[in-house]
């Protein structure tokens, strides 16, 4: 006898340029409500993996790094805080939920879910206005504010904010990530804004390894035989391309001291990213959006679990944002060097502004925040079901 189906509420979110499964915490399993097998195996059902044809078909995930994640709120246990957001990058084709970084686009949603939720005390949401999120991500033990706008009481969705990657506009939702290195240590874990990445049968490379949003190892794309103009299907379909990618990157990992050995990034597939930027020049987006040199300050192109992906990662923003207000990184020379506190990048997709405050204190380049504006959006909210034998 084949044991029936549950029900787990969720509600089904975009953020950003991202979609993920929301769940309270409390709502999950009792066992699921700690980290452990449990957890990853419901969340993983939930989502569709591990799926050897890569679809994800029978599951909430799109078969793209984009929309196959997953996120857990609950009331803060950090003082002066108001929700707890952990964040699970689930693999498409391996058993493995990532609890390594955070996942910028979908903060844009944490804030109207935890208001809509009950989550936020009722004192902290104005009758109309703009009520402040204060979030503590678990994963990476940062702050980030939310600017969530409010109308009759309610979460404010719709708009007239577009965001290149995302077809319809939406309200516009300030995200701030304060003191954005990620993690502990130094922001340039060597030290340096520019490192010599040696990777044998591939050659030797200037880097600019970054921890600020997320782990980020930012490459010239002329170093690596690319213009920085590249749409997905100029990098996804050569599958040597990424696997030559995925060599940089595990050894990438290795130098920034994140693993220990190369071996180590087939478990640690969200992070870090890898990158390639190029300066500004005149280019055609995905959509057939022709974009001119003028339009931006440089091109910036990054994967996500081993693909181009369609538009840009959020907490690789602000690892783009943070490295551009410092002089002589990659990014900040592609840019065209010299002092600045924001960029426009150009992406797959299209365009994206962002922001960063950066200053040396001790000797050691430390950024005080990072900014940017995204939006969110519910699509589906009810029950998730699953077999009751998954886990």
């Amino acid at each position: 006898m084949h044991k029936p189906q549950i029900k787990i509420p969720a509600t089904y979110m975009r953020g950003g340029t991202s979609k993920g499964v929301f769940f309270s915490l409390t709502d999950l399993p009792a066992a699921a409500q700690v980290p452990g097998e449990v957890r990853d195996k419901i969340l993983l059902r939930v989502i569709g993996s591990p799926d050897p044809y890569g679809q994800q078909i029978d599951g909430m995930g799109g078969a793209t790094s984009s929309t196959s994640k997953t996120v857990i709120l609950a009331k803060s246990e950090q003082p002066d805080h108001d929700v707890d957001y952990l964040f699970g990058q689930v693999a498409i084709n391996k058993a493995f939920v990532d609890w390594s970084g955070n996942c910028g686009n979908l903060t844009a949603a944490v804030g109207a879910f935890a208001i809509s939720k009950g989550l936020i005390d009722k004192s902290r949401v104005p009758q109309n206005g703009i009520c402040t999120v204060r979030i503590w991500q678990k994963n990476i033990k940062k702050t980030i504010i939310a600017h969530v706008p409010i109308t009759n009481g309610e979460v404010q969705e719709t708009g007239d904010f577009e965001l290149d990657g995302v077809t319809f506009p939406a309200a516009e939702v300030v995200i701030e990530f304060m003191d954005p290195a990620d993690g502990e240590g130094a922001m340039f874990p060597s030290g340096n804004v520019v490192d010599t990445l040696n990777v044998p049968g591939i050659g030797e490379f200037n880097v600019t390894m970054i921890n600020s949003g997320i782990p980020t190892i930012f490459f010239n794309a002329a170093d690596i035989g690319y213009t920085g103009t590249e749409l997905q299907k100029d990098i996804n379909s050569d599958a040597k391309a990424l696997e030559r990618f995925e060599i940089l990157r595990a050894h990438g990992a290795v130098k920034m001291g994140l693993i220990k050995h190369i071996d180590e990034a087939a478990e640690r597939q969200h992070t870090p990213k890898i990158a390639f930027v190029a300066p500004a020049s005149h280019y055609t987006t995905s959509s057939g959006k022709n974009v001119a040199a003028s339009e931006i300050d440089l091109h910036v192109r990054a994967l996500s679990m081993g693909k181009l992906h369609h538009a840009m990662m959020g907490t690789a923003s602000v690892a783009i944002a943070t490295a551009a207000a410092i002089p002589g990184t990659l990014v900040n020379l592609a840019a065209g060097g010299g002092e600045r506190d924001a960029v426009t990048f150009g992406h797959a997709s299209g365009t994206l502004r962002v922001g960063a405050s950066a200053a040396q204190v001790n000797g050691e380049w430390t950024a005080t925040r990072a900014v940017m504006s995204r939006s969110a959006r519910v699509l589906m909210e009810g029950w998730v079901r699953i077999p009751q034998d998954s886990f």
